[in-house]
């Protein structure tokens, strides 16, 4: 039995688009949000947290009326095609608004202008602000007005003669120019508003077809093989993800001069990619004729006793249930321990560690890349459940062994650690999604594929604010995060021994040798 790679390729195009758009909207919203519209780090991160909240009771719905979906170009493509376009236009439709909150801070949008720092001294010589540390300062008593106005935001390192980043910059042009939009926003509203509106309308097209999106890989591929599938389709996201990470590069919208650039190419060009992908996709997968083809497939060769009535769904049994719930249930214990990391490592990276983040990140995701097409074959051979578990022994071992990594201590073990935590990672990543679509009919994939991705969203907008809270406590400090995520992804492994349903069967009764295609 072979996966037929070339197609679950152009299926993967809908991941593929999707990623990108998140690559590209993690990336800069939050720069927008913060640096032209003066938000606080709370409040746009009450804004970035948004997706993950919609997704918890959007991904099921869509998922769910996805699948009763009777249109002659299949149940899924429909909301991809509708999905991704609204998507795209808002997109770049953001853009317009970013340059028209631009326009009204125009008098400090200069990075290196005398001119624009006077403006920010003079509006906010008085002001009580913060640094990115949390240090409280008034503007006029750390600097004069002629002082403020020689700050650059990039200097030379006298011991390596290269450019780095002004600290007087960062800790204090920075905030004082957030808080004069502030100031500009709230004097003038309607470019924010309009802007949220348009996140929200984005938000929502997201979240319209990812379900469909993710559930079309197992409504045309056979069960045993999912695992597989879900390795390619990973890839896929990866891909997209990384093209607009490169494309980032080229436009450097992380660079310090380009805080305040306009987005209009960049966001046409991310746009523009989800376009040709979707055209790509719409011109190349034939979704009913390949749903059909592996329900006949499936029939015959034994993997289902008959073929489901259209429509119909298959009511689980209560040992079924069961499994389910258990599943679920890992699935947001592994996220929470994870994500805690992920979302947390930058800022313990520089307190504790005393480290780059970015590399042991690197890393960890390049681990992951390596380990995805191998997750999917050591499951077919050796199950779906034993493989997440060994991913998850992997996973624990990780974060319990980094507990003890201080500053001064080896940037190899750590970037070991972390390359091992990506591999555990990718090992149930690949297999997880499988074992929940697995126990259900496909009548029912859009549903439970919204199961799925509730149990992991949920976890993704608890945890971060969780750890966030012991971090911050008294007495117990960062030193918690790894620990903290180390016992979660142990409690997801005695979760998993409860899981008894959700399995790939290596076999068939009738011999699935006979499924041996390629193209």
């Amino acid at each position: 039995m072979k996966l037929n790679y070339k197609r679950t390729v152009l299926v993967g195009f809908a991941f593929f688009l999707i990623s990108a758009f998140w690559q590209a909207y993690d990336a800069t919203i939050p720069v927008i949000l913060t640096n032209k519209f003066g938000m606080s780090q709370t409040l746009s991160g009450v804004i970035m947290a948004l997706d993950n909240i919609l997704a918890v009771f959007m991904l099921p719905l869509f998922g769910a009326i996805s699948d009763k979906c009777r249109s002659k170009h299949g149940k899924r493509t429909p909301f991809i095609t509708i999905g991704t376009i609204v998507a795209a236009l808002a997109l770049f439709g953001l853009s317009f608004v970013d340059q028209a909150q631009l326009h009204n801070i125009q008098d400090v949008s200069k990075l290196d202008d005398t001119a624009s720092l006077q403006v920010i001294y003079e509006s906010q010589a008085d002001v009580q602000l913060q640094t990115p540390e949390g240090d409280v300062f008034v503007l006029g008593e750390v600097f004069s007005a002629d002082e403020f106005a020689d700050i650059t935001s990039t200097v030379t390192d006298p011991q390596t003669g290269k450019t780095v980043t002004s600290e007087d910059y960062t800790n204090y042009v920075v905030p004082a120019r957030q808080s004069y939009a502030a100031q500009v926003t709230a004097s003038n509203p309607a470019p924010l508003i309009v802007f949220v509106g348009l996140l929200l309308i984005v938000l929502v097209a997201m979240s319209v077809f990812r379900s469909p999106a993710v559930a079309l890989m197992p409504d045309v591929t056979v069960k045993p093989l999912r695992s597989k599938a879900n390795a390619v389709i990973n890839l896929m996201g990866t891909a997209g993800g990384i093209l607009v990470l490169v494309l980032g590069m080229v436009f450097a919208t992380s660079a310090v001069r380009n805080q305040l650039m306009t987005y209009y190419a960049y966001y046409g060009v991310v746009s523009g990619i989800m376009l040709i992908a979707l055209a790509i996709f719409l011109a190349t997968v034939r979704e009913p004729a390949w749903s059909r083809q592996m329900q006949d497939d499936s029939v015959r060769l034994g993997i289902e006793e008959e073929e489901q009535p259209e429509g119909e769904s298959r009511k689980l049994g209560k040992a079924e249930r069961r499994s389910l719930i258990f599943i679920l249930a890992s699935i947001a214990l592994w996220y929470f321990g994870y994500n805690a990391v992920t979302s947390k490592y930058a800022v313990y990276a520089g307190n504790i560690l005393n480290m780059d983040y970015n590399t042991t990140l690197l890393i960890a995701q390049g681990a992951a890349i390596v380990a995805y097409l191998p997750a999917g074959i050591v499951a077919s051979k050796l199950g779906r459940k034993k493989t997440i578990m060994a991913g998850v022994v992997m996973l624990t071992a990780a974060f319990a062994a980094a507990s003890f990594m201080r500053a001064g201590s080896s940037v190899i073990v750590m970037n070991i650690l972390f390359a091992l935590a990506g591999i555990g990672w990718a090992t149930i990543n690949v297999n997880s999604f499988p074992m929940v679509v697995e126990m259900c009919s496909g009548a029912d994939i859009g549903k439970y594929t919204g199961f799925y991705y509730t149990a992991s969203m949920s976890a993704q907008i608890v945890t971060p604010m969780l750890s966030g809270l012991l971090m911050d406590m008294k007495g117990v400090g960062m030193t918690v995060l790894f620990p903290y995520a180390a016992v979660f992804a142990g409690l997801a492994f005695l979760t998993m021994i409860m899981v008894r349903h959700g399995d790939a069967k290596p076999e068939s009764k009738r011999g699935l040798e006979a499924l041996d295609v390629d193209d």
